[in-house]
């Protein structure tokens, strides 16, 4: 039987991309100035265990490519090569450049050989080789533990235990790693194989005895069969040691460095046949496709309720049985208990999606490292909160917007050096990335501790580039506003890294996709602050539920300021053109829903006889005019793209208790609309004026 190797293709490019993320924060450890000698080894054994995986699943060039920065790695580890800035800067280029390698084959896309065949001469020229070679087995032998002669060679003895197939081990990927040290002789013993009848394919009777001959270091076989460490009585004896070198025998395990990665295990277990000289080309991933890790005790949580419900189905189907009248307290009670075990088991399930917003952190640190050095500014990065979980989805929708801002704050936040210098600042400025919970929100700041924004010269830019007027009396907060709008920027020139006017539209739009918000708050030469608050998650939302007419709402809470009941003395009139409402001396523009969504059912016709909710999106108040509210309720979003069509100031649709669906109203887009229907109002420093 055969075994599907493209299975295991897709939890191997996982596990490579996680090792990747640790050798590159290892990497940048190690250039700001730590010592950490397991750094090294972390780094050694990402590249090693990447090396195994690709060589199992015949990714022949990820194999040769990781082969040789595995070389260079282990003079590094073994001291023979100091760690200098332009090693770190080549091994980064090489992890970005195994990245994309692993990237193409998983969507089955052509990798850019020119970049992959450009690194690997830098990689061979630095170990003092011609361009073009190919590292070879011989590169390792020649690194020892010290100075000291090595043994002329090795005798291994691996005798199984019964479970050794069971737990992913390959003794044909074992002789095939160790073969690359030296010459091997290898010794089978079949002597403890049952009859055919008595056979257990899942259990191992043999052991072996290896002959390994060839200068080879004791830490470079430690590296192949650490991963059978507890799965086999394992003795390893030095053969023909010089007087200088004395090794003595052991029968304990191996001590490996590192742990056993997922990659081997996995790569190990797919291959109990041997792996094809060349690979086929897997098939791509479905985009949307992945995978999400799960801590044991939230599948323990989920498992408890769901136990907890089945309980609770058996009492109400008991119930249910010559049902009358005087069990009627007890199906009330059922019932309550059935809605208090399905809501703990939604908040379960809602568990398992939330993941650390680490993974989307963790890029960051090499971002700021290479804008940084193209810049020639020296900045520090901190985070904050990293531990902080997000659903899986708005962390993957986040990722981007973040990256747009972070690479901002470093373009035109952080002032150069010498500037900063000239300000009474220190040389090295400082970039602060933090996430926490607030409510049901989560909220994630950028900041910087740079020149700030400067008021004068937005109001100015945006003047000039016609998006406000000489006579608008614009409010400090409102001035920030203004750089998200399309087009503008205040850059001196244009960069590689930002400057274009591109981008910060976008950022707000795709934030506001996601029910967030995002703010500014600044101070010239002190610092900028960008919050980004968002909902913790995109399928569940708390809403209350409005009605107008004969539909209902849900407007999301997080968008409700207060509900108020009106007072005609409240109303305002500007020209006979729109109505205005003054609350606590401001004045706010009044949105009739039943107008925006052309009801005519409405009930309430005078403003005095309904409800005005007070609702805040994109920085702007306003009040909603509905006819009653009805309660709050949390809903399950569906997406009204994905089942119709995208409706400007609707997010979305949920189905109520009694089976009605009712749109989920979007903030944003209701003001949008309701201006684009009546451009007659704009709200200026708490004035309200006719455009």
């Amino acid at each position: 039987m055969t075994t599907d190797m493209g299975q295991f293709h897709e939890i191997f490019y996982e596990e490579s991309f996680e090792l990747l993320e640790g050798m590159e924060s290892a990497l940048l450890e190690l250039e700001g100035g730590s010592d950490d000698t397991d750094l090294i080894h972390t780094i050694f054994r990402a590249a090693h265990s990447i090396k195994g995986g690709a060589g199992t699943f015949g990714f022949t060039n990820v194999s040769e490519f990781t082969h040789t920065m595995e070389t260079l790695l282990d003079e590094v580890r073994e001291g023979t090569r100091p760690v200098s800035s332009d090693i770190i800067n080549m091994l980064l280029e090489s992890g970005d450049a195994v990245r994309e390698m692993l990237e193409a084959l998983r969507d089955g896309t052509e990798e850019n050989q020119a970049r992959v065949a450009s690194l690997l001469d830098k990689l061979n020229i630095e170990l003092g080789r011609a361009p073009g070679a190919v590292a070879s087995a011989e590169d390792k032998s020649n690194a020892q533990v010290d100075n000291q002669e090595a043994p002329a060679g090795w005798k291994i003895c691996i005798k199984p235990n019964p479970e050794f197939f069971q737990s992913g081990n390959d003794p044909l990927r074992i002789f095939r790693e160790l073969s690359e040290l030296g010459e091997l002789e290898t010794i089978v013993d079949t002597g403890e194989l049952p009859d055919f009848s008595d056979f257990d394919p899942s259990q191992c009777y043999l052991s072996w005895e290896l002959n390994l001959f060839g200068e080879i270091s004791r830490e470079q076989i430690d590296d192949i069969l650490g991963w059978i460490d507890g799965d086999c009585e394992l003795t390893i004896e030095a053969q023909g040691v010089s007087s200088s070198d004395t090794v003595q025998n052991t029968t304990s395990p191996v001590q490996t460095t590192e742990p056993e990665t997922t990659v081997e295990k996995v790569a190990t277990q797919a291959s109990s046949e041997k792996a094809p000289a060349v690979a086929k080309k897997p098939a791509p991933v479905k985009k949307g496709s992945g995978s999400i890790r799960v801590d044991i005790g939230k599948i323990d949580s989920l498992i408890n309720m769901v136990g907890e419900l089945v309980i609770t189905q058996s009492m109400l189907s008991l119930l249910g049985e010559d049902f009358d009248m005087s069990r009627i307290e007890r199906l009330r009670d059922g019932l309550d208990q059935l809605e208090r075990h399905t809501r703990e088991m939604q908040e379960s399930v809602m568990r398992i999606r939330m993941i650390p917003i680490s993974s989307t952190f963790n890029r960051f640190p090499r971002l700021v490292h290479d804008i940084s050095k193209q810049l020639d500014k020296k900045i520090e990065l901190q985070m904050i909160g990293e531990s902080t979980e997000v659903d899986k989805t708005v962390i993957e929708l986040i990722s981007d917007p973040l990256v747009h801002l972070v690479r901002n704050s470093l373009d035109h936040g952080i002032e150069n050096p010498e500037d900063r210098i000239a300000a009474g600042k220190a040389e090295t400025g400082t970039i602060t990335l933090s996430a926490c919970h607030q409510g049901g929100n989560i909220v994630i700041e950028i900041k910087d501790d740079g020149k700030g924004l400067d008021a004068d010269k937005l109001r100015s830019k945006a003047i000039e580039k016609e998006l406000i007027s000489v006579d608008d009396n614009l409010a400090e907060s409102q001035i920030y506003e203004l750089i998200f709008k399309p087009g503008f920027s205040t850059a001196e020139a244009v960069t590689d890294v930002s400057g274009r006017g591109v981008g910060m539209d976008v950022v707000r739009r795709n934030i506001m996709s996601l029910g967030g918000i995002i703010k500014i708050e600044s101070a010239l030469n002190q610092g900028t602050t960008i919050s980004i608050h968002l909902p913790l998650t995109l399928a569940i939302l708390d809403g209350q539920i409005a009605k107008v007419g004969d539909e209902v709402y849900i407007v999301p809470l997080a968008s409700i300021i207060e509900t108020i009941q009106l007072k005609p003395n409240m109303i305002n009139l500007v020209a006979g053109r729109g109505e205005t409402f003054k609350l606590r001396d401001k004045f706010m523009p009044i949105i009739r829903l039943h107008d925006v969504f052309g009801i005519e059912s409405c009930e309430s016709k005078q403003l005095s006889e309904g409800l005005l909710v007070v609702v805040e999106a994109e920085g702007k108040q306003c009040g909603i005019f509905v006819d009653d509210l009805l309660g709050q309720q949390q809903v399950v979003i569906k997406s009204m793209e994905t089942n119709y069509k995208r409706v400007q100031g609707v997010s979305g649709a949920t189905i109520l208790g009694d089976g009605s669906v009712a749109l989920i109203l979007d903030m944003s887009g209701i003001i949008r609309r309701w201006q684009s229907n009546n451009a007659t109002l704009q709200l200026v420093d708490d004035k309200v004026a006719a455009l």
